[in-house]
């Protein structure tokens, strides 16, 4: 695969960033660039946080990045499939810091941190899955057992 000539400003700041992540000492979130050595696609993980349906899950993501970053937001999909209100089947992810809301003070590591937080704190006055959204907020029960099917379709892949 032919590698794209990526911006010198661009990589700059994708691989600072890449720096900051791998010396940071957050828990539960990591990214890096992909092994094809395309420094504009990387792979993501967030680790569900405690007290949520998703506690202890491990959730990968893909993070591609715009010749025009950081003046514009990556885009960010979940690659394992979720159950949640503000991501659909497809693993697109409503979250405003992602649209309407970002600035070129975020960085990966706040886009992971912020994903990492709407596992526990879904917009549910915005869902994409509004089956998901209605379940949060009527049956936590029903929520919590379609959340541990799906992940364990997943594992028995």
């Amino acid at each position: 695969m032919a590698t794209a000539t990526v911006a010198p400003a661009l990589t700059k700041r994708l691989q600072h960033e890449l720096m900051t992540l791998m010396t940071s000492s957050t828990p539960g979130v990591s990214a890096f660039p992909d092994a094809d050595g395309n420094l504009t696609s990387w792979k993501a993980t967030i680790v569900g946080p405690d007290d949520t349906p998703y506690a202890k899950l491990t959730l990968r993501l893909s993070m591609n990045f715009p010749h025009n970053y950081p003046y514009h937001p990556p885009q960010v999909l979940f690659k394992t499939p979720i159950y949640h209100p503000n991501v659909d089947f497809s693993g697109r992810i409503c979250l405003d810091i992602l649209k309407d809301k970002w600035t070129p003070a975020y960085n990966i590591e706040t886009i992971l941190l912020s994903l990492q937080s709407l596992l526990g704190e879904p917009n549910n006055s915005s869902p994409l899955n509004g089956e998901a959204a209605e379940l949060w907020d009527k049956d936590m029960e029903e929520f919590k057992r379609k959340v541990a099917a799906r992940h364990r379709d997943i594992e028995e892949d």
